[in-house]
């Protein structure tokens, strides 16, 4: 009877257990995401403003944001979502997606979606994230459908 009552208490805190809120991490210390898009390696770079945990989806961020091409400044707004966590000792991994919808200003404007790698070091004496690494990849889509670019970004 004991031991059901303590498998019992263990599978009640693992089920209520909730993600942590890591909405700071896609904020990349306010610095812009750098990365290319398009068959060139066109510079891209992606700034997040704004990042919030969903509260009924701990495995989902809001974000909002801007996007810069050349000259082409957008506004955009989406989610991140965290499809998996891998973790080491002192080293730990989280997969996901990501859809980032730019305001709609012509044929400039479209949808940034694909998936995201983040690393991360965890440092036992100080209790903090070290050496952080995010990595998006995917794909832009203009809302038209007349333009398809691959996309590859990466934290500074």
């Amino acid at each position: 009877m004991k031991k059901f009552l303590l498998l019992f208490i263990l599978v009640a805190q693992f089920v209520s257990a909730q993600m942590p809120d890591i909405s700071t991490v896609w904020l990349n210390n306010s610095k812009p995401y750098i990365g290319t898009i398009g068959n060139k390696g066109q510079d891209l770079k992606m700034k997040i403003n704004i990042s919030e945990q969903n509260k009924k989806n701990d495995q989902e961020y809001f974000v909002s944001g801007y996007s810069l091409v050349d000259t082409n400044y957008s506004k955009f707004e989406g989610k991140i979502t965290i499809t998996k966590y891998r973790d080491a000792k002192r080293k730990g991994t989280v997969f996901g997606e990501y859809e980032l919808a730019e305001e709609n200003k012509g044929k400039h404007s479209g949808l940034f979606k694909g998936k995201f790698i983040y690393t991360f070091r965890w440092n036992k004496k100080t209790e903090k994230v070290e050496g952080q690494y995010i990595e998006l990849i995917g794909n832009w889509k203009s809302y038209d459908g007349t333009l398809d670019f691959k996309t590859h970004l990466k934290n500074q």
